[in-house]
Parts: structure tokens; C-alpha cells; sequence
């Protein structure tokens, strides 16, 4: 396969005028006025080409959430981002019971990284939680914090087969920074749901953690004498996760985040629940009772409980924010799959990855997804 004529997302990041073909599922070759041996060819005239994108932070979607700990939950979840456009992302807990915790990594080991044609590749685990503040705990269930426990870590991650990618924590708690230095020998560690202060954040990025789990939600402000987690990663030069909803980030604060952390740090996430794609009413998120109306989500003491957008809809909102196009897609797309791992693979056009590949409008509206070099 071909596609011809479009406004190609390179992968230092500039968009050009070339083509791009596909063979066996991969990326074989990319130039100009490249020649096609059957009549496969998609043209792309007037459209950006742009790798899918990449979710690294996602629980739900379309009355299904990962913490359901179902196979069929994972597939609804799965062929409803492939139609967004999200083809790879991590499947995403809640604070929950070890017991409960145990079943979802059991469950979702064998099917990450399984390739259907119809459903978007789980590429591994998102433990989020049960390691956090009570005071910042946000939409997590009260009754399920605990303090960090590095066996119980273990014990999860060798029942996920080690497919856990990234695990977020308050480092502030006790024994929270032995469980980072520990924790980030074994899988990516992100500190979030935390009221830790600049220097218990920064001993944890020099212990080993390197991310920030929606930045500015379930954290202390960004304070001109009290930077807390958004001033040490600045720091540190952490990946940072931002929720592109419109309703978790003011377009402002948006844009500042992208100067503050430049290009190749910001990761758009979705943070979205499984009331995303569907009406308004109440939906369950880790135990709690959660009201939707409109584009916000909120649990009973009225804190925010996730999103009810889809990355796509957050990459387009980010752009429409004010974000550069290209700074918004790597956002999306190559720093996320960076941030845990996934960047060999995914995340990027480039000659020999994965042919996972979005032709977008001018309005970034999907006109074709080509999955694993299959037209869907």
C-alpha cells in the first residue's frame, strides 16, 4: 500500500510533502513520487498523514472500564478507540483491593500486545493507584489507599507477566521513595495523587521516577514559592500528562505547560472513563457514583473523575487551544510512546515501525485509519 499526495508527519517532527508505503504491517518506505507495483494507493491530496496515536492513560469508554477485569471489557474499550484513531494505549486501574488488582493483571496479560484487526493494541498496564494521599486522592476510592508496598507490587507485576509499564505514587508517603528506587528497576514510575513538596518530588526523580500522572490535578498548585511536583519536573525534565478535555486544564494553563516543557515532554492524555462515548446519567469509576453532564464528570464531593473525551478529541481541543499542530501530535503520539517505552514500536512514521497511520482533513477529522497496514 501507498499513500500518495499527503502532508506527511515526519519524525523529527516537520510535515512534508511525501509518501509513504506499507508492506507486511510495517513501514517499508518513505519519499516522494514513490511507485506502486498493484493498485493499492490511498490519496491523500490535502490531507495530513500522521501516526495513530498513543494513550497512555485511559480507563474506559462505551459502558466498559479495565477495572472491570473482563476480556470483554478490554474488547470494547479496544475497537472504540480504534475507531478515534488510538491504536496502541495502556490499559489504566483505579485504586482497588490487591485481590481485585490481581484478577485485572491475570486477565490482561495474555491480551496485551495481541493484534486483531479490529481493536486497538493494548501495549501493557497503568497502575494507577492504590499508593496515594488520601488528601489528594481526587476521584480514587478512600477505602482503597494504601501506603506504598513494594511486595504487592511485585506480586502484581510478575501476574501481569511484567506487562505493568508504569505505576504512579506519592512519593511523600511512608517508604514511598524506597518503593520508587525499587519500583523503576522493574517498570516506568509516575508520581501523582500526591501533596508532596519540591524536594520529596525531586528525591524521587533522582530515585528514579520520571513522569507526572495529570499534571496539576490530584497535586498542590504550581506556587511561586512552593513549585511541588510541576516545578520539579520541570526540573528533572519528566514527561508530564495533561489532560486535554477543556474542563481538567484551562486553555491558558495548556499553552503554558507546552512552553514550560517544551515539545518532547508534554503527553496529551485521555484520563476518560467508561461514560465516554455515551449520554449523560451515572456511571461507576472504581466504586464511586459518577454524574456526567456535558464534558464533565464528577464524583460525589464533587471532584473531577476523569474525562469523558477521547485523546483525539483532546489532540484537536489542544490545537484548537492555540497548541502548534506539530507539537500537539507529538504530544499524542511519539511522547507518550517514548514516556513508557513503546517508541522502538509505535509512535512515530518512520521506515521499519509499525504501519499504524491516520489521513486527517484540515479539521483533523479521521478520513482513513490504516491499522498495522491495513485499511479499516
Amino acid at each position: 500500500m501507498i499513500i500518495k499526495n499527503g502532508n506527511l508527519f515526519c519524525d523529527d517532527g516537520v510535515f512534508r510533502k511525501n509518501d509513504i508505503e506499507t508492506e507486511n504491517g510495517s513501514i517499508k518506505a518513505i519519499g516522494e513520487s514513490l511507485q506502486s507495483k498493484n493498485d493499492d494507493i490511498i490519496d491523500a491530496q490535502d490531507c495530513y498523514v500522521v501516526p495513530g496515536l498513543v494513550d497512555i492513560h485511559t480507563h474506559g469508554a462505551v459502558g466498559a472500564d479495565f477495572s472491570d477485569g473482563t476480556e470483554e471489557a478490554i474488547e470494547k474499550i479496544s475497537q472504540f478507540l480504534l475507531k478515534n484513531g488510538v491504536t496502541s494505549f495502556l490499559g489504566t486501574t483505579m485504586s482497588l483491593p490487591e485481590e481485585q488488582l490481581s484478577k485485572i493483571c491475570k486477565i490482561s496479560a495474555p491480551i496485551v500486545c495481541a493484534d486483531k484487526e479490529d481493536r486497538a493494541i493494548m501495549r501493557g498496564i497503568h497502575l494507577e493507584g492504590p499508593f496515594f494521599s488520601q488528601s489528594k486522592r481526587g476521584a480514587q476510592n478512600a477505602e482503597y489507599i494504601i501506603s506504598p508496598d513494594f511486595e504487592m507490587f511485585m506480586r502484581l507485576f510478575e501476574t501481569s507477566k511484567e506487562t505493568v509499564r508504569i505505576i504512579a505514587v506519592a512519593p511523600e508517603l511512608d517508604g514511598g521513595l524506597d518503593f520508587i528506587n525499587s519500583a523503576s528497576l522493574k517498570c516506568k514510575v509516575s508520581l501523582g495523587h500526591s501533596s508532596t513538596d519540591y524536594e520529596t518530588a525531586c528525591s524521587a526523580f533522582l530515585g528514579g521516577a520520571n513522569h507526572a500522572t495529570h499534571l496539576f490535578n490530584g497535586m498542590n498548585p504550581f506556587s511561586h514559592r512552593e513549585p511541588g511536583i510541576i516545578g520539579a519536573a520541570s526540573d528533572f525534565d519528566a514527561y508530564v500528562e495533561l489532560i486535554g478535555d477543556g474542563i481538567h486544564i484551562h486553555p491558558s494553563m495548556v499553552r503554558a505547560v507546552f512552553k514550560l516543557f517544551g515539545e518532547d515532554r508534554v503527553c496529551l492524555i485521555s484520563d476518560s472513563m467508561r461514560a465516554c462515548g455515551l449520554a449523560d446519567g451515572q456511571y461507576d469509576l472504581g466504586g464511586q457514583m459518577v454524574t456526567v453532564i456535558g464534558k464533565e464528570a464528577r464524583v460525589g464531593d464533587g471532584a473531577l473523575a476523569g474525562s469523558v473525551t477521547t485523546l483525539t478529541g483532546c489532540f484537536r481541543n489542544a490545537v484548537k487551544f492555540g497548541v502548534p499542530l506539530p507539537k500537539a501530535l507529538k504530544a499524542a503520539t511519539i511522547n507518550p510512546a517514548t514516556s513508557v517505552g513503546l517508541d522502538n514500536t509505535v509512535g512515530s512514521l518512520t521506515v521499519g515501525k509499525r504501519a499504524d497511520i491516520l489521513v486527517l482533513d484540515k479539521e483533523l477529522n479521521i478520513k482513513q485509519i490504516i491499522f498495522g497496514g491495513k485499511k479499516i
